[in-house]
């Protein structure tokens, strides 16, 4: 099952036969409990936790973004604690599109964990499967996780700054255009974006039924935005470095990956009055 996207039907047999293990990844900025409390109220059967604050972030630090990278030795840990072993197939999922779980789908792989996949349609085609749920916490057996790490590409601050002045690489944004164009800012010290970057709206990889978009689409989207640019030439940002997964998801999907992830984002690059912003729409999008 090498699939990028698990149905909830092929999920069930993996978790019946012992070779798979979801992960709940729901999570809300705006109400960072209210992950876990859905969480705790039910969940596909076996399903740890993952907050998105405390497991699948490092501590921020001043002047970083918000959700900095953990140490891969710690990320380890939990994959432990979540009863993960290398060679078994990791399905995360929230309610959000894959908004959140593309995040621990990139960490993974990111980890060097192959078999690493979304929940497709994520906790909503569950649900409308009618497939079980449970609500008591998972009795799980702790494995033994090698702490790899560094086998997806990442970008820090002083390479984009560098990107910005020359070009030398592409930027795309996952924000929507409204944080993009520097309309609004609900999170961060400042509206706008990175000179240079090109607009890529996460929610843009999905169809209206909430579920990504064919491969071959996905690929018509991004060659458009990388406009002649290869992905090893490109990298992903969003506010802080967790809705950028899924473009890098919905890239792999489409047959195109090698792009970086920039994980301080919008959140590390606002903080500093001194660095250059840009406002307006995508000049290479609809105005």
């Amino acid at each position: 099952m090498a699939a990028l996207l698990v149905t909830p039907t092929e999920l069930r047999a993996a978790i019946e036969r012992g070779e798979a293990r979801a992960v709940d990844c729901r999570f809300d900025l705006m109400d960072p409990a209210g992950g876990r409390s859905l969480w705790a109220g039910s969940h596909i059967p076996g399903a740890p936790y993952a907050d998105l604050d405390q497991d699948l972030a490092g501590p921020a630090r001043r002047g970083g973004g918000r959700h900095p990278l953990p140490e891969p030795v710690d990320f380890a840990a939990k994959l432990e604690r979540w009863g993960i072993a290398p060679d078994m197939l990791v399905v995360a999922y929230d309610n959000m599109g894959g908004a959140i779980a593309a995040r621990l789908w990139w960490m993974l792989k990111w980890m060097g964990h192959e078999r690493a996949g979304l929940l497709d349609g994520g906790m909503q085609a569950w649900e409308a499967a009618k497939l079980p749920l449970e609500r008591k916490a998972p009795v799980i057996e702790p494995t033994e996780y090698p702490a790899g790490g560094h086998c997806r590409p990442v970008v820090d601050l002083a390479r984009v700054e560098r990107a910005a002045a020359t070009g030398e690489l592409r930027i795309l944004d996952a924000r929507d255009a409204a944080r993009y164009q520097g309309l609004s800012e609900p999170i961060d010290a400042q509206a706008g974006h990175v000179p240079g970057a090109v607009n890529a709206f996460f929610r843009d990889n999905l169809g209206a039924d909430g579920r990504f978009l064919p491969p071959g689409e996905l690929r018509a989207l991004y060659l458009e935005r990388l406009d002649g640019v290869e992905p090893g030439q490109a990298c992903v940002m969003c506010g802080s470095g967790v809705t950028a997964c899924h473009d890098l998801f919905a890239m792999e999907r489409a047959g195109l990956p090698g792009a970086a992830l920039y994980p301080g984002s919008w959140s590390e690059w606002s903080q500093s009055g001194s660095r250059p912003v840009a406002r307006g729409p995508d000049p290479g999008g609809p105005a």
